[in-house]
């Protein structure tokens, strides 16, 4: 993964939370960009957690997987 695409989400107007998945299978939940913290470097950034806001994982951006944006699927018809 480039850290241009994660930039990509955490910059889009308007901002839609995502999640992050990363090659151990975890998924991280973005909630809102202010949770994010990318390094100047670009390959490493830290997503904190919105419901424990002192909990934090560093990410190296090679180990991300995919995005999915939540909601991105469509919804199925009755």
């Amino acid at each position: 993964m480039k850290v241009d695409e994660i930039k990509r989400m955490l910059d889009a107007e308007p901002f839609r939370p995502f999640v992050i998945h990363v090659a151990d299978g975890g998924q991280l939940v973005v909630k809102h960009q202010d949770f994010v913290a990318l390094a100047p470097s670009g390959r490493e950034f830290i997503v904190y957690r919105h419901d424990q806001p002192d909990d934090y994982q560093v990410v190296d951006v090679m180990m991300v997987t995919r995005l999915e944006a939540n909601g991105s699927r469509k919804p199925r018809r009755n």
